[in-house]
């Protein structure tokens, strides 16, 4: 198994152990010192990401996962998605 390049989470998560030999994408606790290699613009893509999966899961087949097999699944994603694009 590879360790991922970035690492991108929760301020509840900001804690060093979580992140050895991983680049963080967390912002830091007001309590804490500022962490210099926070890369900002990977934590607003990961904000993208998450807002896009959360309108996925307007649609109730993507979210309760009706389909089992993962064809059908996939085929149901695809036309959440082209009914969000259009």
């Amino acid at each position: 198994m590879t360790k991922p390049e970035r690492l991108a989470a929760d301020k509840a998560c900001s804690s060093g152990v979580i992140c050895r030999g991983i680049q963080p994408a967390i912002p830091t606790k007001r309590n804490e010192r500022p962490e210099p290699t926070f890369d900002r613009t990977a934590y607003r893509e990961c904000n993208r990401v998450e807002r896009r999966i959360g309108r996925l899961k307007q649609f109730r087949r993507t979210a309760t996962r009706y389909k089992k097999r993962a064809a059908n699944y996939l085929v149901m994603i695809t036309v959440a998605a082209i009914l969000l694009w259009l």
